[in-house]
């Protein structure tokens, strides 16, 4: 697949390698591809290391793409992506987005509880499929859950679009993960959206982002399981 990743920090450094070593054909939108490939030296120096990525403009890189990956930062990403809503028609979206400001300290979730920006990134594109997943846990696990314990931990999914979810399952099984839990509509990224002041928190408790969320369920024949109607 053609596969776009829209941001060129933490996240789309992470992506954009572990996608291009799947054999995709992956190229990183920036607003300005000279001046970040002149400024940004950690950036440049991946683009060394894998030359089989494009830097482009946001448009170009959004040309035929046919995923793309929304690895900006979460106060400006919804601006950004509205300003480019002729280029992301139809397209799926891996929105990856954090509502949550880390140049102000002391900073809050926003949005919140009652609204999510995977929601809001759907709103802004409604001709687009939104898929929030892989948005509760460090860069280097989103592309190698086996680097956290035995790899069990899960990965959310929430979207409005089955098919779109069905095809970025398929993405994360190819990134290693098994535990892939839906969620249900878009709605529901307000939740693993909060999950990022646990994983905060856990962060400065545990002293390493090298962990994840796991799912613990019970088994099919346990008699306290509740049948949900």
């Amino acid at each position: 697949m053609k596969i776009a990743v829209l941001g060129t920090g933490e996240v789309g450094r992470a992506l954009a390698p572990a996608l291009l070593n799947l054999h995709h054909a992956v190229s990183v939108g920036t607003r300005d591809p000279e001046e970040t490939f002149h400024s940004n030296e950690t950036f440049r120096e991946l683009l060394n290391q894998y030359p089989g990525i494009r830097l482009a403009s946001f448009a170009e890189a959004l040309r035929g793409a046919d995923i793309v990956v929304n690895a900006l930062y979460g106060p400006a990403c919804v601006e950004i992506l509205s300003q480019l809503s002729a280029a992301l028609d139809s397209r799926i979206i891996i929105d990856i987005s954090s509502p949550f400001n880390g140049r102000i300290e002391g900073a809050i979730l926003n949005p919140v509880n009652t609204d999510s920006l995977g929601e809001q990134v759907q709103r802004a594109l409604p001709n687009v499929r939104v898929v929030k997943t892989l948005n509760t846990m460090a860069a280097v696990v989103m592309t190698e859950p086996g680097i956290v314990g035995t790899a069990d931990h899960s990965v959310f999914l929430s979207g409005n679009s089955a098919d779109a979810k069905e095809t970025v399952t398929e993405l994360l099984y190819s990134l290693g993960w098994s535990d892939i839990v839906d969620l249900g509509p878009i709605s529901t990224s307000r939740a693993s959206e909060m999950l990022l002041r646990m994983w905060i928190d856990l962060y400065k408790a545990l002293g390493t982002d090298l962990f994840g969320f796991r799912v613990v369920r019970p088994a099919k024949s346990d008699p306290h399981t509740l049948s949900v109607p």
